[in-house]
C-alpha cells in the first residue's frame, strides 16, 4: 500500500513544504520528485515560497492521471524546462503518452509551460476565461519569470490552450472519468478543479489552500469565493484533495486554511469598519491564527486591505 504510506508521510509532516527550504530534487529542475499519491494519480509537489531561481518558478503542483490509455496532465508548469522535466518523470512511471493537457487557471505557472506540450502535439484544455487571462498577461508573466528564473526560462514562450470550456470538460481514458469543472468565482479568472468521481479525489487548483497563506488579488471577491466553496466545492465530499500549492490533503485541512479563513477575514475587517475604521488601520487586524502558513509576511497585510475595500461600502 505504498500510496497510503506516501499520502498519509505527505499530510504528516508539513514542515517538508517549507518556503525556507530552496529545492528539494536537485537532480531535476523541478522543486520536487513526483509522488504517488492514491493508485495512478502522481504530483510533482512545488514550493510554498514564491518563484525564485532555486526552485526555477515551479512553486504550484505538476500532477499527472495515467489511465491505462494516455496520461493527462494537470497544468502546464511555469516554464518550457518545467513542462520538458515533468514529461520526464512520467516516462519513468508508464510508457503511455501524454494526450492532454488541463490548465488549472490562466497564471503564469499553470500555462507558461504549454509552450513545451504544443511541441508534443498534446491538445490543451482551459477554462476560456482563463485563456482569455494568459492572452492578455501571458507577455507581462513571461517577462516576470525570465527576470526571475534566467536561463531556466529559455524556450518557453506564450502558447494558448487548444480547446476550451465554459462548465465543464469530460474525458473518459482508460479507466478514468475525468472531470474539468468550472464552479464558480474563486482566486483567479478561471480557476477550475479536476475531479476523479470514482477515486473520491479532486485536484483542486487554487480552490484551495493549507500550508501557505492564499493571495486575494484585486479581481479575488472574499465573499463570491466562500459561496463557490460552499454550494459547488465542499458538495462533491472529496476524500483526498491535492490543492494548487502544498502536500495532497484532505476536506477538512483545505477549509480550515482557505474557506474559514476568509470568512474569519470578513468578520475582522468587518467589525473594524464596524468601529469606523479606515484603511490604513485595516491592513493591521489580527490574523495571528494563519502566522504559521509560508507566505503569512508577503500576503497577509495586503489580504486585508483589499478585503476591507471590497466590504467597505457591503
Amino acid at each position: 500500500m505504498r500510496y497510503i504510506s506516501a499520502f498519509c508521510a505527505l499530510a504528516a509532516f508539513p514542515a517538508l513544504a517549507s518556503e525556507d527550504i530552496a529545492d528539494q530534487y536537485p537532480a531535476s529542475v523541478l522543486y520536487s520528485k513526483p509522488v504517488e499519491v492514491i493508485p495512478h494519480v502522481f504530483s510533482a509537489i512545488g514550493a510554498t515560497a514564491p518563484p525564485t531561481y532555486e526552485n526555477a518558478g515551479h512553486n504550484n503542483n505538476l500532477s499527472f492521471i495515467v489511465t491505462g490509455d494516455g496520461v493527462v496532465v494537470v497544468n502546464g508548469g511555469a516554464s518550457y524546462q518545467l513542462a520538458e522535466a515533468l514529461h520526464q518523470e512520467i516516462k519513468v512511471v508508464t510508457d503511455q503518452p501524454v494526450k492532454l493537457v488541463i490548465n488549472e487557471n490562466g497564471q503564469g505557472h499553470a500555462m507558461l509551460g504549454n509552450s513545451y506540450w504544443a511541441d508534443q502535439g498534446v491538445e490543451i484544455v482551459a477554462h476560456v476565461d482563463a485563456a482569455a487571462e494568459f492572452k492578455e498577461y501571458g507577455p507581462q508573466s513571461l517577462s516576470a519569470a525570465q527576470a526571475t528564473v534566467k536561463e531556466r526560462a529559455d524556450n518557453t514562450r506564450i502558447v494558448l490552450p487548444t480547446t476550451t470550456f465554459e462548465d465543464s470538460y469530460i474525458v473518459e481514458m482508460g479507466d478514468m472519468q475525468i472531470e474539468a469543472r468550472y464552479l464558480g468565482p474563486a482566486h483567479s479568472p478561471g480557476d477550475i478543479v479536476v475531479w476523479l468521481p470514482e477515486q473520491s479525489m479532486v485536484i483542486a487548483g487554487d480552490m484551495a489552500f493549507h500550508e501557505r497563506m492564499l493571495p486575494i488579488f484585486a479581481h479575488t471577491i472574499a465573499a463570491d469565493w466562500i459561496e463557490t466553496w460552499d454550494t459547488k466545492f465542499e458538495p462533491l465530499g472529496a476524500t483526498y484533495v491535492i490543492p494548487g500549492h502544498g502536500h495532497p490533503t484532505n476536506m477538512d485541512q483545505v477549509r480550515r486554511y482557505t474557506r474559514d479563513y476568509l470568512l474569519y477575514l470578513r468578520e475582522k475587517i468587518g467589525a473594524h469598519i464596524d468601529d469606523g475604521g479606515d484603511l490604513a488601520d485595516a491592513y493591521y487586524v489580527d490574523q495571528t491564527p494563519y502566522k504559521n502558513l509560508d507566505t503569512f509576511e508577503e500576503l497577509a497585510t495586503k489580504n486585508a486591505g483589499r478585503v476591507y475595500e471590497q466590504m467597505e461600502f457591503e
